[in-house]
């Protein structure tokens, strides 16, 4: 008994002290065949989200700080590293439970907990409201009313907190993002909502908008493995994007992707 009650506790410090520092995590065997099970780390992309990640249009070639930190965690197991793209994150959600993916970038959310083990946030992002110029909506609290329709991308971290939250406006979901504020114009619809970059980058190229002061929500992004890999395999996870916040890695990358309006996200606790 004593042996045993040793060893739960030896297995229970490991793992708090690899989550508490934010020094490199020690990689073992073990660890690598939990996080590459495969002997290649399969990576999801969200470059639907531009502060993620990017697409090139013509190469197909993904970049971004989510790659980068992918690309750092695949060295640190010394294996190699294959992305594939998505354009939402509700698709990466629906890829995640056909187990062809170890590694994946999403904002947390309690559902999505259903399926994914997270880490805490690296990075932290707003979600904003955009309305026509002419809209009576002045503020965040004066969107959740009866006659106000919302667009969203379906199944987003957003779409999924509004879902939750919102009591009298109605919620149109769109299959991605990118189509949010177009089709908030085209449909002659009274709200958007989205990643502030995202809905700033439209109003750029759409006249007559303009974004509601603040955020309705914040916005989270963790780095995430499917449920049911070892406790040590998500406490490594969790201590390296701890490190990489620390090192400064995660600043760096937002920095050199010039990505303006996110947060490299605080210590966890």
């Amino acid at each position: 008994m004593f042996k045993s009650a040793l060893a739960v506790f030896s297995a229970t410090f490991f793992i708090a002290s690899l989550t508490a520092c934010s020094t490199a995590p020690m990689t073992t065997s073990d660890i690598v065949s939990q996080l590459a099970p495969t002997g290649t780390l399969r990576v999801a992309i969200n470059y639907g989200n531009a502060v993620l990640a990017a697409r090139n249009a013509q190469t197909g070639e993904l970049s971004g700080t989510s790659v980068d930190l992918a690309r750092e965690l695949a060295k640190r197991l010394n294996v190699p590293v294959a992305f594939t793209g998505f354009p939402t994150a509700g698709k990466v959600v629906d890829e995640v439970k056909t187990g062809t993916l170890d590694l994946m970038f999403l904002a947390i959310d309690p559902l999505r907990a259903n399926e994914i083990s997270y880490t805490a946030a690296y990075v932290v992002i707003e979600g904003a409201y955009a309305v026509p110029n002419a809209s009576p909506i002045r503020s965040n609290d004066e969107v959740d009313k009866k006659g106000v329709r919302m667009v969203v991308g379906k199944g987003s971290a957003y779409d999924l907190y509004l879902t939750r939250e919102i009591k009298n406006a109605e919620i149109i979901r769109v299959a991605n993002s990118q189509e949010v504020v177009d089709t908030l114009v085209a449909q002659k619809y009274e709200v958007s909502a989205g990643v502030k970059q995202q809905q700033e980058k439209d109003l750029k190229r759409v006249p007559g908008l303009r974004l509601l002061p603040g955020r309705f929500m914040e916005i989270n992004q963790a780095m995430g493995t499917p449920r049911g890999r070892s406790e040590a395999a998500v406490a490594y996870l969790r201590a390296f994007v701890e490190q990489m916040k620390a090192a400064g890695f995660v600043g760096d990358a937002l920095a050199r992707h010039r990505i303006e309006g996110a947060a490299v996200a605080p210590a966890a606790k």
